[in-house]
């Protein structure tokens, strides 16, 4: 709908100025008609020659539009191939239909949530009307220039860092549409928009990066103390479970000293019975 409405727009401006244009032999007045005698009368005496100044041509990526005595030439733009222009009274200027790749400058931007980004992008866009592009802005290429670095300020200004560095999608597109519908009536069409990189202050980055290096350690001791809860049950357990037998005892104490000469190590642990210590205590 909104790509359907944007080309009714520029349909009707292109009938408006051919509108205009249908006026221009009517209002150029008796001098008029003179100097547009006096032009034809100019080819017609230089001819041949005057035959490589009247003929211009335009390439297929470009459209010419025609100004006679200072106004709009009926049709529109001419283009691509050859049109013809009389000497003297007709000027013409011309128009790349092009996609143009437009970087926007990096800008500094106070977030909501007060803190200084810098954010550049770069916009695509192309001239859709060549005939409203010349006659309704003086420089379109500037103005659109202008406009998407006051758009993408604006629209940093209102989003948080974390909006900025995440959600840089919904940035792009909303500025997007802010632009197509600002150049519509300067016969632009706004292609893509995209945001190339966000470059935050080296005291913030450390800040930030102090932050996420703490929350890293806390998450460590907390995971460190569940294995512990853990490994402290389990031990529990095995207690339960050895003290039910004797021999299981003896047969952990074999198992242990099977890994110690495993590892090719000399020192033996012989383990003694807390009821044999005691006792011989108690008969000191």
């Amino acid at each position: 709908m909104k790509k359907a409405r944007m080309g009714k727009n520029e349909m009707d401006d292109l009938m408006a100025y051919d509108d205009k244009a249908d006026d221009t032999d009517e209002g150029i007045g008796m001098c008029g008609w003179i100097l547009t005698a006096i032009s034809w009368l100019i080819v017609i005496v230089t001819l041949p020659f005057s035959l490589c100044v009247c003929f211009k041509v335009v390439q297929e990526y470009e459209r010419a539009v025609i100004f006679r005595l200072g106004r709009l030439l009926q049709g529109g733009s001419k283009g691509p191939g050859i049109f013809f222009v009389l000497p003297c009274i007709e000027s013409y200027q011309k128009v790349d239909l092009r996609t143009i790749t437009l970087g926007v400058p990096p800008q500094e931007v106070l977030t909501k949530d007060s803190v200084t980004v810098s954010v550049d992008a770069v916009v695509y866009y192309r001239v859709s009307n060549a005939t409203v592009s010349v006659a309704n802005v003086e420089n379109a290429h500037h103005s659109t220039r202008l406009l998407a670095q006051t758009s993408l300020r604006n629209i940093l200004g209102t989003k948080n860092l974390h909006e900025i560095l995440s959600d840089r999608e919904s940035i792009s597109l909303a500025m997007q549409t802010i632009l197509d519908e600002a150049t519509a009536a300067w016969g632009i069409k706004v292609e893509r928009v995209e945001i190339k990189d966000a470059r935050l202050p080296e005291q913030l980055q450390r800040a930030m990066a102090a932050e996420a290096e703490a929350a890293r350690e806390a998450r460590a001791k907390v995971i460190a103390a569940e294995g512990e809860k853990k490994a402290s049950g389990a031990l529990r357990d095995a207690s339960e479970i050895i003290s039910e037998s004797s021999s299981a005892l003896q047969l952990r104490y074999l198992q242990t000293l099977n890994s110690i000469s495993a590892e090719k190590n000399s020192t033996i642990i012989f383990p003694l019975p807390l009821d044999m210590v005691t006792s011989m205590l108690g008969r000191g």
